[in-house]
């Protein structure tokens, strides 16, 4: 009898811990569910799939319930699940696009990536964003169009705050990179779009 009502007990606790779960991840998804739609509908470019990883995202939430340790991260460590939910998802299908989006971010001084980041995306970042690994598109994301703070962004990683910095470092100078090896191809195209009516000139 003692070990029945033990493990009734012991059953009751868990009904009411899964309860509780799922009280804080629905308000979790009252509060974040935009957001967390929003970042991963730029990651996939694709609302259906999109809205399908959000719902994937927190029903792992619910699932791994334990592992949120502070209520107040609850935020960042949704970002850590919609993160690896979408990066596992572009590694299996591969989808490497963005789309525009228009932000402000945190800080006074921003960098010309930064600028080009809030602004409406050109087809060149589109091209340079896609060109760039994946986890630095994503640190890029979640740093300048999602505002996390340095704290936030190495808790959505799950790296240090130090790596965390080192990986957006490394993302914005790719990005540099990227971009202006783009704009060099879009001169050198706008150059023979020039010269071909040239030459057809010449020709007559």
């Amino acid at each position: 009898m003692l070990a029945r009502s033990v493990a009734l007990r012991g059953q009751a606790d868990m009904t009411r811990d899964r309860a509780t779960a799922r009280a804080v991840v629905e308000e979790l998804f009252r509060l974040h569910g935009g957001e967390i739609y929003s970042y991963l509908a730029r990651m996939v470019r694709d609302d259906e799939l999109a809205a399908d990883l959000a719902q994937e995202t927190f029903v792992k939430a619910y699932r791994a319930f334990d592992s949120l340790e502070e209520p107040s991260r609850a935020r960042a460590w949704l970002y850590q699940i919609a993160n690896r939910t979408a990066l596992d998802e572009l590694r299996r299908r591969k989808i490497v696009r963005f789309v525009p989006w228009t932000g402000e971010s945190r800080g006074s001084a921003r960098s010309a990536e930064e600028i080009a980041l809030h602004g409406r995306l050109s087809a060149e970042m589109e091209r340079a964003l896609a060109a760039i690994p994946e986890r630095q598109r994503g640190a890029l994301l979640l740093a300048e169009v999602h505002d996390l703070t340095g704290l936030e962004l190495a808790a959505a990683l799950g790296v240090s705050h130090v790596a965390a910095r080192a990986l957006l470092t490394r993302a914005r100078e790719s990005l540099r990179q990227a971009l202006a090896l783009e704009r060099a191809r879009s001169a050198e195209r706008d150059a023979a779009k020039t010269a071909r009516p040239e030459r057809a000139e010449d020709d007559r």
